[in-house]
């Protein structure tokens, strides 16, 4: 997919006052595919930033393997940092953990919560886990995980900018998503133009006649 945005920070800001069922909503309106199966998390998701309300953002994509120290590689780092700067934003890093489900570290916490939210990131769908909540959110870094973890172990980026599989849906870089405590709808490319007039059409319709 591209990386250019498709959307304006205007319409991205609208987006971002509903929550994500009425997103969907809307999208179901306009989409070619299947809406009960096509684009939302299949497995449960935990929103461990609720209180921040819904995030909305293009897709950056990272594949890790906590358990192996094999990766562990300061050029790693140095590429995939680069990768995050060239994407515009606002960005979503979903990330994809290969030790699923017998989890052994958490890729994010502190530090990386806070060097990807310099990087235009405003925060993380990930099938692995969290730590450092507290401070991840006093970085405004969003965050939708599978449990929270106490260690680190060998974390390091593995493959990025590629397509990636969390919570049984398939992202590929540059997918427009929206996400809360509900969960993630990743937006199939081409069908962002219309989604914010489907939202309003849908939410209204709700509450003057459906209601």
């Amino acid at each position: 997919m591209s990386n250019a945005p498709t959307l304006s920070h205007a319409e991205l800001l609208q987006l971002k006052r509903w929550n994500t069922p009425t997103i969907y909503n809307g999208w179901e309106q306009i989409t070619a595919h299947d809406a009960a199966a096509d684009a939302f998390n299949l497995e449960e998701t935990t929103d461990f930033m609720a209180q921040m309300g819904p995030m909305i953002g293009y897709a950056t994509t990272l594949i890790v393997e906590l358990s192996n120290k094999a990766h562990k590689n300061a050029k790693a780092w140095e590429d995939y940092r680069a990768y995050l700067a060239s994407v515009p934003g606002p960005k979503i890093a979903v990330v994809q953990d290969l030790d699923k489900p017998n989890f052994v570290g958490s890729f994010w916490g502190e530090v990386n919560s806070n060097t990807h939210r310099a990087l235009g990131c405003v925060g993380t769908i990930t099938d692995g886990c969290i730590r450092d909540i507290d401070e991840m959110t006093n970085a405004g870094f969003k965050a939708l995980a599978t449990r929270l973890c106490v260690g680190h172990a060998h974390s390091c980026p593995v493959k990025w900018n590629c397509e990636v599989e969390a919570f049984g849906r398939r992202i590929q870089p540059g997918q427009l998503i929206h996400a809360d405590q509900h969960g993630f709808l990743a937006i199939p490319e081409g069908e962002e133009k219309h989604l914010l007039e489907a939202a309003q059409f849908m939410d209204r319709n709700e509450c003057e006649t459906v209601i």
